[in-house]
């Protein structure tokens, strides 16, 4: 089941929005970086097909997805191994409704899962600067 904006949008027929995009320098220069590192895959991609290549970027978005369910899925199979875990996130989502449980235990899981991370991380030391007023 694919979830997601391409759902969304493919529901509401948005996929026409115009002027609604926004450019981004950062994101530009990156392009532009990678552009200049890939000259020849470049010039395939302007050779596609606007089929083609609408279709590969539909592609892309679908892989997005599943990657993102299947870590769902793995977080929601971690979470049932330990009765404990279970009983624990039962417990932070028993007011919602059924059908927004499963959904909610593995939001907690992953938001848990990404400040684990960030806390194990070991700390970068920051650069020895001129201090103003030592």
């Amino acid at each position: 089941m694919l979830k997601g904006k391409i759902r969304q949008v493919a529901a509401n027929g948005d996929a026409n929005l115009g002027d609604a995009h926004r450019d981004n320098p950062r994101v530009n220069a990156k392009i532009d970086d990678w552009i200049k590192n890939n000259e020849k895959h470049w010039a395939y991609i302007q050779a596609l097909p606007r089929d083609r290549m609408e279709r590969m970027l539909a592609l892309h978005e679908v892989q997005k997805i599943e990657r993102s369910e299947k870590l769902d899925a793995g977080l929601l199979r971690k979470i049932n191994e330990s009765p404990e875990t279970r009983k624990a996130y039962d417990a932070l989502v028993q007011h919602l409704p059924e059908g927004q449980r499963e959904e909610a235990m593995v939001s907690i899981a992953r938001q848990n899962m990404r400040t684990t991370a960030r806390l194990t991380r070991p700390q970068q030391a920051k650069p020895e600067g001129v201090g103003v007023g030592v």
